[in-house]
């Protein structure tokens, strides 16, 4: 009788441990899959009004519905300038701690360190795979490509610009490679980046792994060489041919980023991946081509449209660092207009925090705001730290505090506005506010000095 009582509960016992190792392993799928992908859509240089859920007349429907069913993020910022906004992202800290405040322009200027870790090699730790597709701009030799910093995969182009059609550089060099080797390929180069990027997720990447993806395209920066089937919208609308042509080189990116969100869709990825779009700075509001290409391109008067934010690309003014980002994440974020201030800086711990990792190393000075983004969140005493070429800014809501230098036996010049109630920075309150005045330039000289003590470190 105690024989058989005994055998009944063991075979209890047994059956509660097979139906707990189902459920945990059921449970350990169901966190993986949880784990969400990641594509990051960069634009180069798209303007405040250059997308349509900002207003503009340039048509953006598919950037627009990310928006429209994502988290538009009102008051994001970037860097200034190209480089150093990438350089930011990819360290989670301002590039001025690496000493990169100016575009890179030379093979032989300073690029990423090698001994601060980076976003892709971070995401290893966590079994990601990364691939990056479009431009890199952080070092202008193979050897200091994409592949030095941690991407499995990378292809694209190395400069700041190019040629749309022949992939060259503004002198002449070549730039556009695939895995540490040039290649020459035919074809506009906003559609190349898109054909790319959607191989490298059907057929290149690991299945059985997450991902990481950054889709960096040359859109809509200059050289401006669109087909007239993208300029035809626009043939009533805008009547400067300079700014259609803009406007068609958006539309272009728009279009493209619509194939690639069509694809992950048919791949059944849309539920698992995470979208962020946004572009590295402001728009710059005009080109000179005399000097660049041999003179074959036409100049531009007119590009991009910052309004109703003030001035253009390389100022530390609204117009170049507050620029469009919406993240997306099907069935998982509500829709929401979010104005907590986020910094470029901050998307490397929150990617992280949805890759699974919280532990972040000290060389990282980003936040994750994660909960911010998905919750709408306001972030208390955000501190945003941005350094150009010759200005530097700091923003605590709602105050922002611009200070530029003009070099020897020049005074340097102090502004502050109320970015809050003054978003165009017409009213210097400097000499109106000189408590706070007195707070925010302490507060930005310790930034400063910062940069000096952390160069690649």
């Amino acid at each position: 009788m105690k024989t058989g009582l005994s055998g009944k509960k063991i075979q209890f016992l047994l059956l509660l441990l097979l139906c707990f190792s189902v459920s945990f392993g059921q449970k350990s799928k169901s966190n993986s899959a949880e784990k969400p992908n990641i594509i990051l859509i960069i634009a180069d240089d798209a303007g405040w009004n250059d997308v349509g859920y900002h207003g503009s007349v340039i048509k953006t429907p598919n950037i627009d519905n990310l928006a429209k069913n994502g988290v538009e993020l009102n008051r994001f910022y970037a860097s200034p300038t190209c480089s150093p906004s990438r350089a930011s992202l990819l360290m989670g800290r301002p590039s001025s701690r690496m000493g990169i405040v100016a575009p890179i322009s030379d093979k032989d200027q300073t690029k990423l360190p090698d001994s601060i870790p980076t976003l892709p090699k971070l995401l290893h730790q966590n079994n990601y795979q990364t691939a990056l597709i479009g431009k890199w701009h952080l070092g202008l030799q193979l050897s200091n490509g994409p592949k030095a910093y941690g991407f499995d995969y990378s292809y694209g182009f190395l400069h700041g610009q190019i040629d749309q059609y022949t992939h060259l550089y503004k002198n002449g060099d070549k730039s556009w490679y695939r895995n540490g080797e040039f290649i020459e390929e035919k074809g506009h180069a906003t559609d190349l980046i898109t054909t790319e990027a959607i191989k490298w997720i059907s057929e290149k990447r690991d299945p059985k792994k997450n991902f990481f993806l950054q889709v960096a395209y040359s859109a809509p920066h200059f050289p401006l060489q669109e087909e007239q089937k993208w300029k035809d919208p626009y043939m009533n609308s805008i009547k400067d041919p300079s700014r259609r042509d803009y406007a068609a080189a958006m539309s272009h990116l728009d279009n493209s980023i619509g194939i690639l969100l069509e694809k992950l869709k048919q791949a059944k990825l849309d539920k698992n991946t995470v979208v962020i779009f946004y572009s590295d700075n402001g728009a710059m509001e005009n080109w000179d081509s005399r000097n660049e290409y041999g003179g074959i391109h036409p100049s531009n008067t007119t590009l991009g449209d910052n309004s109703p934010l003030r001035d253009w690309k390389t100022s530390n003014y609204e117009g170049a660092v507050r620029v469009p980002c919406v993240v997306y994440w099907k069935d998982h974020l509500k829709s929401y207009k979010n104005s907590s201030y986020i910094s470029v800086i901050d998307l490397l711990p929150s990617i992280l925090f949805l890759a699974g990792d919280t532990n972040l190393p000290k060389s990282i000075e980003g936040k994750n705001v994660w909960s911010a983004i998905a919750e709408n969140q306001t972030i208390p005493n955000q501190e945003i730290y941005i350094r150009g070429h010759l200005q530097e800014c700091l923003i605590n809501s709602p105050w922002k505090i611009i200070r530029t230098r003009h070099g020897k036996g020049i005074p340097t010049d102090y502004e502050l506005y109320d970015i809050e109630k003054d978003p165009s920075e017409k009213n210097n309150l400097w000499a109106q506010n000189e408590t706070i005045a007195s707070q925010m330039k302490t507060a930005l000289e310790n930034q400063f000095k910062k940069d000096a003590e952390k160069v690649n470190k």
